[in-house]
């Protein structure tokens, strides 16, 4: 298929949907849409109103995700999924999630305009609240949709209204009890694939001097979104041999996984941690208190599941070693998993091909971060993503994302829909 006609075409309706997507979620300096709040509802009214213009089937889910589908020739052949998430995090960038929405509209648009039906229904997703920092659950409209959720979930309370995901859900038009009898919208023996187009989030494409990547797997993690350090609030004059202190052991800590990071580095073995939250109480915290509470969160990722249990066993032997010598308690809370992404090799494998059709120039990159991808291939959904450069980073204002570059992504993405699963 020859897709240079409608180019011209796809590039306006792209730069028109980020454009607007941007004063969707508004919030200086970047953009807030927030899940299932105002930004991210009117993201959703944003893309369906493209969706009506290009005549697709428009549907709903339990988990008020949307659903947009151009027919195939055969109905009863397993669907294929386009689609990535429309929320951001608070005060981040407009490409991080959007872009897989807005590229799925455009392989569709570009459809279209060529004349070409697909063998398989083509729904592009637009799924909610992907970024876990709001309600500290990952994956919500993507686990919502298989049936996945973990328990407790919809009990969870967002950070900033401190309503539980049911309500907000529910004030969004979606139904937390079929949720919470775990009622499937999205069966996985009912998928052919899941695709999702997205930027890097790291600087490899930048460095490399390329456009687009294809990625080789997501990692999984585990995480403590809420854990506390139990010490002794004291003087400011005891001696270190009396002292309980939090602040202190939450420092030896990072330390020591900073440490632990080095050395799966030094084995080429690939893993992250990160500390995202890392303070004293603020209100009992001063110049002259030895600190007795410190708070923390902490994410462990890595990309193989025997890796990813032998760090689980080593944060525990570092805790234990903490508490021993500094008589401190660690008090982790709840813990939370999310599964690894694994990229199905044939899907892998024609995008390979394509690219090499396009003369596109590609690299094979890890993910290091989590996409909704990963819980379509956890559930067993044969999965591959596209990873379009961007520089600056993600989760901030700061996206830079060309349109340039995401229409390499979006055609490479247009070019395996079609030499997949248009001639079957």
């Amino acid at each position: 298929m020859d897709l240079a006609a409608s180019v011209a075409e796809q590039r306006e309706l792209a730069e028109t949907l980020f454009d607007r997507l941007r004063r969707d979620g508004m919030d200086e300096p970047g953009v807030s849409r927030d899940p299932y709040g105002p930004g991210e509802q009117r993201a959703h009214a944003t893309v369906t109103e493209v969706a009506h213009r290009l005549g697709l089937d428009i549907a709903h889910d339990a988990a008020a995700n949307l659903y947009m589908t151009l027919p195939g020739r055969d109905p009863a052949a397993k669907r294929l999924v386009v689609g990535s998430h429309l929320d951001s995090v608070p005060h981040g960038g407009n490409f991080d999630g959007a872009a897989g929405v807005v590229a799925g509209l455009v392989a569709v648009a570009a459809l279209q305009r060529a004349g070409v039906t697909l063998h398989n229904d083509l729904t592009v997703m637009g799924i909610r609240a992907e970024e876990s920092i709001w309600f500290q659950v990952s994956y919500v409209g993507s686990r919502g949709a298989l049936g996945t959720l973990p328990d407790g979930a919809l009990d969870v309370r967002r950070i900033d209204t401190g309503r539980t995901l049911a309500e907000h859900i529910a004030e969004c038009g979606g139904d937390p009890d079929s949720l919470r009898a775990r009622n499937r919208f999205l069966d996985p023996e009912s998928l052919a694939g899941y695709l999702e187009l997205h930027i890097e989030q790291a600087p490899s494409l930048v460095e490399a001097g390329r456009a687009v990547a294809i990625c080789t797997g997501i990692p999984g993690n585990f995480r403590y979104p809420d854990a506390r350090i139990e010490g002794s609030h004291d003087h400011v004059g005891l001696p270190r041999r009396f002292r309980r202190d939090a602040a202190l052991a939450g420092a030896e800590f990072a330390i020591a996984l900073d440490h632990l990071w080095e050395e799966y580095d030094a084995r080429g073995v690939p893993m992250a941690c990160t500390i995202g939250r890392f303070h004293t109480d603020a209100a009992s915290h001063g110049l002259t208190i030895v600190p007795g509470a410190f708070h923390f969160s902490l994410d462990v990722r890595a990309y193989d599941e025997a890796v990813l249990g032998e760090l689980d066993r080593r944060v525990d032997t570092i805790i234990a070693g903490i508490e021993q010598r500094r008589g401190v308690r660690f008090h982790r809370g709840a813990k939370a998993r999310a599964a690894i992404g694994a990229v199905d090799p044939s899907i892998l494998a024609a995008l390979e091909r394509c690219a090499s059709d396009l003369r596109m120039p590609v690299l094979q990159l890890g993910s290091p971060a989590s996409h909704d991808a990963a819980a379509f291939a956890a559930a067993g959904v044969p999965m591959g993503m596209i990873f379009v450069r961007n520089e600056n980073g993600s989760h901030n204002p700061r996206e830079a994302m060309t349109i340039d570059d995401f229409m390499a992504g979006a055609t490479l993405l247009t070019q395996v829909l079609v030499q997949r699963y248009a001639s079957r």
